[in-house]
């Protein structure tokens, strides 16, 4: 009896300790109420960004997020899903990049209850169905095959950018992954990626707007089904350093030129000389500004595309987004400067353009009238980074994964206050150089484009309009702006050839 009664105590307490051993913790939860909006918006992170797809199975973050948002459930189909959700008028989707994958979704109080079970659904009860995986599979190659190569030029220079810098690192390949990785993804890849990933240790929780108090406990108690884990430790991000001008162009008969450059850069948003260097970054290419430096010296006084910007961190989507989107956070960083395309014929001259102010930059500062300019235009200019419950919610988990305490929008706002043009100066000379970076154009006649650019030939520059002497006569000087780019540092790819 003694015996039967230590085994039922013994097996109670093994039961409770299993149940508390997948428990999710406070500290995991963010929570933002918000009493006067109606709505509740959900973002529920996992670290199970694309650094983490296997060799080979490049692509599997990816689409084991979107298997979980665009499949059936356990209880549902996809097409019942659809027609459930439609009632509610609300959605849910998912965001996938390196480090992270959410789910996220929003929804009006009074349709909390049949939108929550669907939502729930999704994460912790996936079907996990082949014609859902043929469908996904699909979608993704026909934008690494078709969208991407062909229908925007900006977004494949960067794409290719990107890969370039990374390239053997975890970072050094696309989201979606590669052609025929893609391919070779099966149900049982997924599966397998979702039982390691998505887990009770690998998980934050935001809630923001006007939630009920019982949603937070709801939450923890329905996500606590997944495995519990065990503890993700993120691979090493170590690019190969870059050695003078290394340029790719990308062979494509196209009427105009992309350009996209950069470098990895070693510093993160939390730091003060972040806050600094973002000051100069605003003032020379605040993302579709107008008043930006660089759009004032490339469009405003030449007229020879429609943007030019530059960047301090990862900014994905940046033809569709006006301000930087949350929830893409980074252990490595890159410098990035983004022209949009410009006449074939004035690829070369932007380019010298582009570096020339990039130095002008580094080797002199910026002047204390646009420290003053920039400083007041960002104090207002921050605050539409996250007007909305979604945004702040992606803010405040970015928080979370940057370590930053007090928030980065507040801290930001404190240290417009605070900081002088001794310190953006001093951060612009430790961070930014013109020296060692990646260039990418997508350009028709490469070859012809790379004997110019390893003969350092002249490249003058005419307009259709008259524009001013000193315009004239700083286009002369520009045109001979050394750029000393070696033969072997330039290589030409064909389009077919890219995402593989």
């Amino acid at each position: 009896m003694e015996n039967k009664l230590f085994l039922i105590i013994f097996c109670g307490l093994m039961l409770l300790w299993s149940c508390s051993s997948t428990n999710i913790r406070n500290s995991q939860i963010v929570k933002l109420p918000i009493r006067s909006d109606p709505t509740i918006s959900f973002r529920i992170c996992f670290k199970a960004g694309f650094q983490y797809d296997p060799p080979g199975k490049e692509g599997l973050a990816y689409i084991t997020a979107r298997m979980l948002t665009e499949g059936a459930t356990l209880k549902n189909s996809y097409e019942q899903i659809i027609e459930k959700l439609y009632p509610t008028a609300a959605s849910y989707s998912c965001q996938v990049d390196a480090e992270m994958a959410v789910i996220y979704g929003r929804v009006h109080e009074d349709n909390l209850s049949q939108f929550y079970n669907l939502f729930i659904d999704a994460i912790t009860r996936p079907a996990f169905k082949e014609e859902d995986l043929r469908r996904i599979k699909s979608s993704v190659l026909n934008y690494l095959k078709n969208s991407l190569k062909f229908a925007n030029d900006e977004e494949l220079g960067k794409a290719v950018l990107y890969t370039e810098i990374f390239a053997g690192t975890p970072y050094g390949h696309l989201k979606e992954g590669r052609i025929n990785s893609v391919k070779s993804i099966t149900i049982e890849d997924v599966k397998n990626f979702y039982k390691k990933y998505y887990t009770c240790k690998n998980v934050i929780i935001g809630v923001g707007g006007d939630f009920p108090s019982y949603l937070i406990e709801n939450l923890k108690k329905d996500l606590s089904v997944l495995p519990t884990g065990e503890k993700i430790i993120p691979p090493e991000i170590s690019p190969r350093p870059i050695k003078g001008l290394e340029v790719v162009i990308v062979e494509k008969n196209t009427s105009s030129t992309a350009i996209s450059m950069g470098y990895p850069i070693d510093i993160l948003r939390g730091s003060d000389e972040w806050y600094y260097l973002a000051l100069a970054n605003s003032w020379f290419g605040e993302h579709r500004n107008s008043s930006s430096h660089l759009y004032q010296v490339i469009r405003e006084a030449r007229g020879l595309n429609y943007g030019n910007y530059s960047y301090i961190e990862y900014f994905p989507e940046g033809g569709r987004r006006q301000f930087p989107p949350p929830n893409v956070a980074r252990r490595k960083q890159i410098f990035e400067i983004w022209i949009r395309p410009v006449p074939n014929y004035a690829r070369h001259f932007v380019l010298r353009t582009a570096l020339r102010e990039l130095q002008k930059l580094v080797d002199n500062g910026m002047t204390e009238k646009d420290f003053e300019l920039t400083r007041n235009f960002l104090k207002k200019y921050i605050l539409n980074y996250a007007p909305t419950t979604m945004l702040k919610l992606g803010y405040a988990i970015d928080d979370k994964f940057y370590n930053i305490s007090e928030g980065h929008l507040k801290k930001f706002r404190k240290l417009l206050e605070s900081m002088t043009i001794e310190d953006v100066n001093k951060a612009v000379r430790k961070y930014l150089q013109y020296k060692n970076m990646k260039i990418v154009f997508v350009t028709p006649n490469a070859e012809k484009l790379k004997k110019e650019l390893v003969e350092n030939s002249p490249s003058p520059i005419s307009y259709k309009t008259p524009k001013p002497d000193e315009i004239i006569k700083e286009d002369k000087v520009i045109a001979n702006y050394n750029l000393d780019i070696k033969p072997e540092n330039v290589k030409i790819t064909k389009l077919e050839e890219l995402f593989q």
